[in-house]
C-alpha cells in the first residue's frame, strides 16, 4: 500500500491523501487548499492525480479544509462513493452550498481585478449544481459499522469528538496475504465536550496517520470556559454594552449559545437579546437538532428534558439580510454571535465596523484566527484595522478564550495515541503548520520509539 500526501502536509489546509491498495485508488478527504490566492486558485484547480482514476471517497468529517474541493473532484470525473457519517452529510451538504456561492463571489473579484490588467475573466472554481451532485454521490453510515468500500479494504467510523459527526477513519486491509489496520485520526476534539461524546479508543492499530493542530501547544482548561465567558460578558451587559462574538458556524457557534444558554439558566447571566446572525450558523444548528446520536450523555439527557439547547426565549436566529442590518439601531445591551470566525468574510464584518469603535463594547474571540486575516490583526492589537477597505479605529476591549478550542492540544493528542491498542510500526504526522508537526513527531519518538515517525511534506509517498 502507497500513501501520497497531497494536502495539509506541515499546513493545516486542504487535507487530500491518496491510497494506493489492491490496484485501487481511495481518496480520504478533498479538502479546499487556503493560503495565498494565486497558489490557492492553482492548487485547488489542478489536483495532482486524474480524478476519474479514483475509485472512491472516504471523508472524517465536514469541515470545509476537508471536503470544500469535493464539488470540483466530481466536476473533473469523479463518479464514485463518498463514505462518511449521517450528519457529516447534513453538514457538508449546507457548507458546500455555502462554498459554491463563495467560489462565485471570489471569482467576480478576481475577474475585476484581472480586467485592470487587460486579462481575461476566470470562473468559480464550482458551482452550486457542481455541489449538489457531489452530494448525490455521498453513502452515509453510523459510527462503528464496518462496509466495504473497495477491494480489500473496510471502513469503519469511530467517534472523534471534534465537530458533529467527525469520525476516525479505521481501515482494515487485506493486501498480498496480509491484513493490516490503518488509522487516521481525522481531526481529534479535546475530549469532555459540552456537546459531544468523546473521541473513541481504537485498537489494534498497525500504522497510524494522526492530525497535529497544536501539537506543541497546550490550551486553557475547558472547565473553566463557562466561567471565562461569565467574568467576561457579564460586565459589559450591566453596562449597557454589546458583545460580538465572531464565530465559525459550525461546532463553536453551537458551544458558545450553549454556554449562554446554561448561564442565563443557572440566573448568573442578565437576559439580554442575543443574536445569531449567519445563513450559515442558522442552518447548522438545524442539523444539530437533528443528531442526537452524537451527543454526550448530559446534552442527550437535556434534549429529552424537551428544552432546546440551542434556544432561549431571549435568542433569535437571523438569515436574511434585512434582519441583520436591523442590528444596526439596536439599542442596549446585546450578544451577537456572527460568522466568519477569522473575520475574513460573511457578516461580523458589519458588526466590528458598526460596534468595535465603542468602549463600552467588547469583541471576544472564540476560536483559531490564522496569520494576516482581519481576526489575527485585531487581536494582535492593530489599530485601526482596515473593514471594507476603510481604517476603523478600535476602542472596545478585545479578548479571546481558548479553551472553546475543537482540537486536542498536545497533552490531549498524547492522551488520545497512549488510548489506542495494537504494535504501532509507522506514524505520519499531518494537518499542522511545520513546528507543531515536528514538536508532537518527537514527544511520538519517545512515546512509541519502536515505530517509525514522519512527518510527511507535499506529495511525498509512504509505503505501508
Amino acid at each position: 500500500m502507497r500513501v501520497h500526501f497531497f494536502g495539509a502536509t506541515r499546513t493545516t489546509t486542504g487535507s487530500q491523501y491518496l491510497i494506493e491498495v489492491n490496484g485501487q485508488r481511495l481518496l480520504l478527504e478533498c479538502g479546499l487548499y487556503q493560503g495565498r490566492r494565486d497558489e490557492s486558485i492553482e492548487r485547488n484547480r489542478h489536483f495532482p492525480f486524474d480524478p476519474k482514476t479514483v475509485d472512491a471517497v472516504v471523508l472524517s468529517h465536514a469541515h470545509i479544509d476537508h471536503c470544500g474541493n469535493l464539488p470540483n473532484l466530481c466536476r473533473q470525473g469523479f463518479d464514485g462513493s463518498i463514505y462518511c457519517t449521517f450528519a457529516t452529510r447534513d453538514l457538508a451538504s449546507i457548507m458546500l452550498a455555502d462554498s459554491a456561492q463563495i467560489q462565485k463571489d471570489d471569482a467576480v473579484f478576481v475577474s475585476k481585478q484581472r480586467a485592470k490588467k487587460g486579462l481575461p475573466p476566470v470562473g468559480p472554481l464550482y458551482s452550486g449544481e457542481d455541489a449538489e451532485k457531489a452530494v448525490r454521490q455521498f453513502i452515509s453510515l453510523n459510527y462503528d459499522r464496518p462496509i466495504l468500500v473497495a477491494d480489500g479494504v473496510t471502513v469503519t467510523f469511530r467517534d472523534a469528538g471534534h465537530i458533529l459527526g467527525s469520525a476516525q477513519v479505521v481501515l482494515d486491509i487485506r493486501e498480498g496475504g496480509r491484513k493490516f489496520r490503518y488509522l487516521f485520526s481525522g481531526d481529534i476534539g479535546r475530549g469532555d465536550d459540552d456537546i459531544l461524546r468523546d473521541p473513541a479508543p481504537v485498537e489494534n492499530v498497525d500504522f497510524l496517520q494522526v492530525e497535529s493542530t497544536y501539537g506543541g501547544r497546550l490550551h486553557g482548561a475547558k472547565a473553566v470556559g463557562k466561567d471565562e465567558v461569565l467574568r467576561l460578558v457579564a460586565p459589559v451587559l450591566q453596562r449597557g454594552g454589546k458583545v460580538i462574538v465572531p464565530s465559525f458556524s459550525v461546532g463553536r457557534t453551537q458551544q458558545i449559545v450553549y454556554t449562554l444558554h446554561q448561564l442565563a439558566h443557572e440566573n448568573r447571566l442578565p437576559i439580554v437579546p442575543m443574536f445569531v446572525d449567519s445563513p450559515l450558523s442558522v442552518n447548522a444548528t438545524e442539523v444539530f437538532r437533528l443528531h442526537p446520536e452524537c451527543f454526550n450523555d448530559d446534552i442527550y439527557a437535556f434534549l429529552q428534558s424537551g428544552d432546546n439547547p440551542f434556544g432561549m426565549e431571549n435568542l433569535t436566529y437571523i438569515r436574511e439580510a434585512s434582519g441583520s442590518r436591523k442590528l444596526n439601531d439596536l439599542a442596549g445591551p446585546a450578544v451577537i454571535i456572527s460568522a466568519s470566525g477569522m473575520c475574513e468574510a460573511g457578516r461580523i464584518r458589519h458588526h466590528l465596523q458598526n460596534h468595535i469603535g465603542n468602549p463600552a463594547n467588547l469583541v471576544l474571540f472564540i476560536g483559531y484566527c490564522a496569520e494576516h486575516t482581519l481576526g489575527a490583526q485585531i487581536l494582535a492589537g492593530k489599530n485601526p484595522v482596515n473593514i471594507f477597505g476603510e481604517p476603523v479605529t478600535v476602542r472596545a476591549p478585545i479578548a479571546a478564550i481558548d479553551s472553546f478550542s475543537g482540537h486536542a492540544d498536545k497533552s490531549e493528542l498524547r492522551r488520545y495515541v497512549q488510548s489506542l491498542t495494537g504494535n504501532l510500526k509507522k506514524i505520519a504526522v499531518i494537518h499542522g503548520e511545520e513546528t507543531q508537526s515536528l514538536a508532537f513527531a518527537e514527544t511520538l519518538r519517545q512515546m512509541k520509539p519502536q515505530a517509525e515517525v514522519l512527518v510527511p511534506k507535499f506529495q511525498q509517498v509512504m509505503e505501508v
